[in-house]
């Protein structure tokens, strides 16, 4: 596929090309808008939530990769024989979606919850290797989801990551206090960095 943007045109190589449509396109809003290379979801007529790539991103991605003499990290990574399991709690189906999509890009098996409730019945149900989590969510939200956890035999090993808009140093000690293994912002959302910690405690 060829991309062009301000005189500027670069090939991507794709698995396939499914279909051409016109679509709306919602922004990610501040608490995600530094997820590189997106610009924002749509909606489809099926009522699948999908990215939408930021074309002129893309394009400067790929010209600093190349000048830079590196091959791409899907190039240079081996995949994990076996994809680790990450349940991903969240009640936005657009941060759902897109952090999914992040999420399954890096090799991991990802299932999804809408609020705390429905976490720990997944998690009493099934196998999962961590849980990513939002804080703000109706029924039960992610400081009580992770104190749950903690306090399950079974469960109480399971790493738990946040993901949040709280950004007040009493909500990132809370986060602490709870069990969190990581507290990540929302405003400084960065997807390197959710797959960094991700990988460490992994």
């Amino acid at each position: 596929m060829v991309l062009h943007s301000a005189g500027r045109r670069i090939v991507f190589l794709v698995d396939q090309i499914i279909d051409e449509q016109e679509v709306l396109l919602k922004n990610l809003g501040s608490q995600l808008r530094r997820v590189r290379n997106l610009a924002g979801a749509t909606l489809l007529g099926t009522g699948k939530t999908v990215p939408v790539l930021n074309i002129p991103d893309l394009i400067l991605s790929a010209q600093r990769l190349s000048a830079s003499g590196l091959k791409p990290a899907a190039q240079v990574e081996e995949k994990p024989a076996s994809p680790k399991s990450v349940l991903l709690v969240e009640d936005s189906i657009t941060s759902r979606m897109l952090l999914k999509s992040i999420l399954e890009n890096a090799g991991y098996e990802v299932s999804l919850a809408v609020d705390g409730i429905d976490a720990i019945t997944r998690l009493r149900s099934g196998s999962y290797d961590l849980v990513v989590s939002d804080v703000q969510m109706p029924r039960m939200n992610g400081f009580d989801l992770t104190a749950k956890i903690r306090l399950d035999k079974k469960l109480g090993e399971t790493p738990v990551v946040l993901v949040t808009a709280l950004e007040s140093r009493e909500d990132r000690e809370r986060g602490i206090e709870v069990g969190a293994n990581a507290y990540i912002v929302k405003s400084s959302f960065d997807q390197s960095n959710l797959l960094e910690v991700i990988g460490r405690l992994l």
